[in-house]
């Protein structure tokens, strides 16, 4: 947690190009994560255990690691099984987030009997949930992840149509008056302002990706206002 502490209150940028992305390199990644310390941020979110290995060489924030990877039509990909968890420990990422959905796993497990076969193997590696509802953050929280995060609100089945956003952040005000744990404000915060407003409401940090580390999505912004 020592490490992590450095976060709070902080921003942690998410360093990810996907496979069919036009910055797709465990080199630019790496490159990208020097860019972001410079502009300030204090963490880094990865994807794969190559980009993760590059970007702690290329500085020394903590990070928070994750795998993508897809097992057919399961909708359950950000770290979903223990194949994951035992490929990210090579690289010993700070805090590896897995999806912390209701959904079922690949694997056929629920989150819990997952939760508890990590903590068996990994006793001592930080966790943090990726949730899409209320209820999974709350769940979560119970179970024990050291970092309860917002990630996935508005892109599952069970979080259709809810934005992060709404009514002044009011899943995250709701969250932070019902757990103790350190909230990580993520998904959909794409403006300087809305990353200030959820560190003000309490979270413990907030992560921006896209809008900083995705340059096809930001030109889209600005070529679709210009029409």
């Amino acid at each position: 947690m020592e490490k992590m502490s450095q976060v709070k209150g902080k921003l942690i940028v998410s360093c990810q190009a996907l496979p069919e992305e036009p910055l797709h390199s465990s080199f630019i990644m790496g490159r990208m994560a020097i860019a972001a310390k410079q502009g300030g941020a204090h963490g880094i979110r990865a994807n794969s255990v190559s980009d993760i290995e590059e970007i702690k060489k290329q500085v020394d924030l903590p990070v928070i690691g994750i795998i993508k990877r897809q097992y057919g039509d399961n909708p359950v990909y950000i770290t979903p099984t223990m194949k994951e968890i035992d490929e990210l420990m090579t690289v010993s990422p700070e805090v590896i987030a897995v999806d912390a959905t209701c959904r079922q796993r690949p694997d056929g497990k629920t989150l819990d009997e997952f939760y508890q076969d990590i903590r068996a193997k990994y006793p001592s590696q930080m966790l943090m949930a990726d949730c899409s509802t209320l209820d999974e953050m709350l769940h979560a929280a119970k179970l024990g992840f050291d970092f309860v995060g917002t990630t996935l609100v508005g892109y599952t089945e069970e979080s259709k149509g809810l934005h992060i956003e709404s009514n002044d952040f009011e899943i995250i005000r709701e969250l932070l008056s019902k757990i103790d744990k350190p909230v990580i404000a993520e998904g959909n915060i794409d403006t300087p302002a809305k990353a200030k407003r959820v560190l003000e409401l309490g979270s413990y940090s907030v992560v921006v990706g896209s809008i900083i580390t995705r340059p096809q999505v930001i030109t889209k912004r600005f070529a679709d206002a210009i029409g």
